[in-house]
């Protein structure tokens, strides 16, 4: 060692091994920039850039070499072979490119480090075959040990040197990589110096063919310009290729990062580049994840994706982000080329909206959206499933049909909302009784179903029970409306034995409980069925009977007791069936205020009497009977008064009737309604009082222009003084209020006489006529005055 160092610094021109450095670190770091510009071009560039690392390299080495012969100061005389001096540059520029192409072969193991190992022992042959051009006039002798010693640090530090620069845990390893070729280079040549030891002989004498050590300067000032060229050209190359991948790689990175889904762009399966969607997703920022094995985030299909088995078609996998659980994704491939070197961009797609979606979608297509109950697509399903059950079995199958009292009403009353919650409550009531083997569903609208295995109809009996009382306990709050409902139950196989006739006969069950007073449950009858087919073919024609033509009106007189004359007339609706004949008011009146038909139906009559009275020269008053059910329709003062326009008929000429049953459903609304009518013109009357509520505060609450007696209790004034004390209160009653009162039924002579005694204002019955059509009253109607001997005749 002490011999080394004693020829670097007594033996060398300290200036010119310095300058012999500066060349040796700038041929290294050329080296090393080249060497890792040559690992991302393909194809010739690759074995251009390949060459000319070589060149360089080779040519920093044997310029290193000679600037430091040229230090070296023997004190006699001296030159070079010029033959060995242009071998040794071709072994350093042969050898270094050798070592620079092995160390890129990716198949042998090792690579790096057999690739610097050569070029180490490049470095070695150019130095010796440069020590054999040496003529010095004297002879040399050399020291095995540290010629040895230089052999191994040239191969060591050069096989080293490759394996750092080329190693990709950190962007700054070539800076390493470059300091050990400098060492490598710089310690072989002064421990080889150091193995070297000459003995002056004047009688040796130096050829005169060898090169002068200033020639030889020329050649080192050649190579050295050479490196420096190839220095500045590799530099400005590297730059400016820098600056291209920055705004590629910004340029790409604001893509990626606009796109919603995540983006990977990947060398083999370590990851090159992330956008933030992606980190956003492993839960990492996007610089993290460079350098990271894909694998790491996506097991099991990184392989997959690398090899490029699956091409275009996406891959569901599950994404395993740094914390938390793992994340379904959709992972799509495609190969791309990135810096110049093929990569792969895997597109990975978070599928949780999707499936939740997907499980949303697939919820309602068998549930009902606002209970959360099943639908009836797969109450159908269950049942057909029960039904097969119940056969291998031999258990019965209740199924029960429920359907809430009055919610048309709520709608309408308390609004939409209420009655959404009230459908909600229901829901969450029943099936809070159920067991696993029962199943509730929504059928539509308020109308639910229950499937029930039971042994006998008892246990079906007793859940009804149960749904009733839970239900009625469930309505707690005084200012909403009150739940209440109705139960029909069919059971199978007692029943029928056919499907589509269980879920019938348990609807025929419920039309049975709610007629016989709601809030109820009944078992299926088979006389039932036979009413309720009856019922509904009755209700289905009545909703076309108008269209057909099968509804007419008839009108009965209304005359002033005192004078006879008649002073209007009550319209009456009939309807005379196609194939049933003369259907009674009784039957279809409220078949049609069940079913909502009574609306159009109400509307129509309404037209048509105030039409009819519109064109009678005589301006007789004209009485409709109004249902509770158009009392509390939305629209039905703007349908009057639309009727009224249109017709043209003098708002005082038209008479509402109306029961006292229709006020005590909404008595706001219906004040409310019949406020509205008087302010068109048009007047009130009570019908049939007596027989209601007969509540007097409805005379004080309701604008009423006239009170009318029922029937019933006309007929028994001849032979009963209870009903005659009861006419007097009320004839009594409407002078008091200043209403007029109005006898219906009088049908004898002894009535209306009892009545004129009592003053009665005016009456209406078979006495003064019978109901019929209009053309029968032409005398009255087309005349200017009526008198008692213009009474129309009694008609049939």
């Amino acid at each position: 060692m002490l011999k080394v160092v004693g020829c670097f610094v007594g033996a060398h021109d300290l200036w010119l091994v310095s300058l012999a450095a500066v060349i040796c670190t700038l041929a290294a770091s050329t080296c090393v920039e080249l060497l890792r510009h040559t690992r991302r071009a393909t194809g010739r560039l690759h074995a251009t850039w390949l060459g000319v690392a070589a060149v360089a390299g080779g040519s920093g080495i044997w310029a290193t070499h000679f600037v430091a012969m040229l230090a070296f100061e023997p004190s006699v005389p001296n030159g070079y072979d010029l033959g060995l001096t242009a071998l040794s540059l071709v072994y350093a520029i042969v050898l270094t490119g050798i070592g620079l192409t092995l160390a890129q072969v990716r198949f042998i193991p090792f690579a790096a480090l057999l690739g610097g190992g050569v070029l180490g022992g490049g470095i070695a042959a150019m130095h010796y075959t440069g020590m054999a051009a040496y003529e010095v006039a004297g002879h040399i002798q050399w020291d095995p040990t540290l010629v040895a010693v230089s052999l191994g640090l040239g191969t060591l530090l050069g096989a080293a040197a490759l394996q750092v620069a080329l190693s990709r845990r950190d962007g700054r390893m070539h800076i390493v990589g470059a300091a050990l070729l400098l060492l490598a280079i710089v310690g072989h040549h002064f421990t080889a110096m150091g193995a070297v030891t000459i003995e002056p002989d004047p009688a040796i004498l130096i050829s005169e063919t060898a090169l002068p050590s200033r020639w030889l300067g020329v050649g080192v000032a050649l190579a050295s310009l050479t490196i420096l060229l190839l220095a500045c050209a590799a530099l400005a190359l590297d730059i400016r290729e820098r600056r291209q991948a920055a705004l590629e790689h910004e340029r790409l990175n604001s893509l990626a990062n606009a796109a919603v889904e995540g983006l990977v762009v990947c060398r083999g399966e370590v990851i090159a580049s992330a956008n933030e969607s992606f980190a956003r997703l492993v839960g990492l920022g996007a610089a993290e994840l460079s350098g990271a094995d894909l694998s790491r985030f996506l097991p099991g299909a990184a392989g997959r994706l690398a090899l490029g088995g699956q091409g275009d078609q996406p891959v569901e996998a599950e994404l395993k982000p740094a914390e938390g659980r793992t994340i379904p994704v959709e992972v799509i491939m495609r190969p791309v080329t990135y810096g110049s070197q093929p990569h792969y961009a895997v597109a990975v797609r978070d599928l949780r909206a999707r499936r939740k979606a997907e499980g949303q979608i697939q919820f309602l297509a068998h549930h009902d959206a606002l209970t959360g109950l099943a639908n009836r697509a797969s109450f159908a399903l269950r049942l057909d499933q029960e039904l097969k059950l119940a056969d291998a079995t031999g258990r019965k199958l209740a199924v029960l049909c429920l359907d809430l009292d009055r919610f048309k009403e709520v709608n309408d009353l308390f609004g939409h909302a209420a009655g959404d919650a009230m459908l909600v409550t229901v829901a969450r009531s029943v099936t809070a009784l159920l067991d696993d083997t029962q199943m509730m569903a929504r059928l539509g609208g308020d109308e639910f179903a229950i499937l029930m295995p039971c042994e006998h109809a008892v246990a079906a009996g007793r859940l009804a029970e149960q749904i009733l009382e839970a239900l009625r306990n469930g309505s707690t709050d005084a200012a909403g409306p009150v739940i209440a409902t109705s139960v029909g139950i069919a059971l199978y196989p007692d029943d029928t034995q056919e499907r589509a006739l269980l879920l019938s006969y348990a609807d025929t069950a419920l039309y049975k409980a709610k007629s016989e007073g709601r809030g109820t449950y009944r078992f299926f009858e088979a006389k039932l069925g036979t009413q309720v087919r009856e019922r509904r073919l009755l209700e289905h024609d009545l909703r076309h009977a108008v269209a057909r033509g099968e509804m007419h009106l008839v009108y009965q007189p209304q005359t002033d007791v005192q004078t006879g004359a008649t002073i209007g007339f009550e319209v009456l609706l009939r309807w005379r069936h196609a194939e049933r004949g003369a259907v009674s008011p009784a039957v279809f009146i409220p078949i049609a205020e069940e079913s909502g038909a009574i609306l159009p139906i109400g509307e129509w009559v309404l037209r048509e009497a105030c039409r009819e009275a519109a064109s009678w020269p005589n301006p007789l008053s004209v009485a409709v009977n109004v249902s509770a059910v158009q009392v509390h329709a939305p629209h039905f003062v703007q349908v009057v008064h639309e009727v009224l326009f249109q017709t043209g008929l003098e708002p005082a000429r038209l008479e509402v009737e109306i029961t006292e049953t229709a006020l005590i459903r909404d008595p706001s609304r219906a004040q409310s309604t019949l406020r509205q009518l008087k302010a068109l013109g048009v007047r009130i009357a009570m019908d049939d009082f007596g027989t209601g509520y007969s509540s007097l505060s409805n005379l004080r609450t309701y604008p009423f222009d006239k009170i009318k007696i029922d029937g019933s209790f006309i007929r028994a004034v001849d032979g009963n003084e209870q009903t005659k004390a009861i006419v007097r209160s009320v004839l009594g009653l409407g002078r008091g209020l200043g209403l007029p009162v109005l006898a219906e039924g009088v049908e004898t002579a002894a009535e209306l006489r009892f009545l004129a005694d009592e003053n009665c204002q005016s009456a209406q019955g078979y006495l003064m006529g019978k109901p019929a059509p209009i053309e029968h009253f032409a005398a009255l109607t087309h005349s200017a005055l009526s008198s008692p001997e213009q009474r129309a005749p009694e008609a049939a």
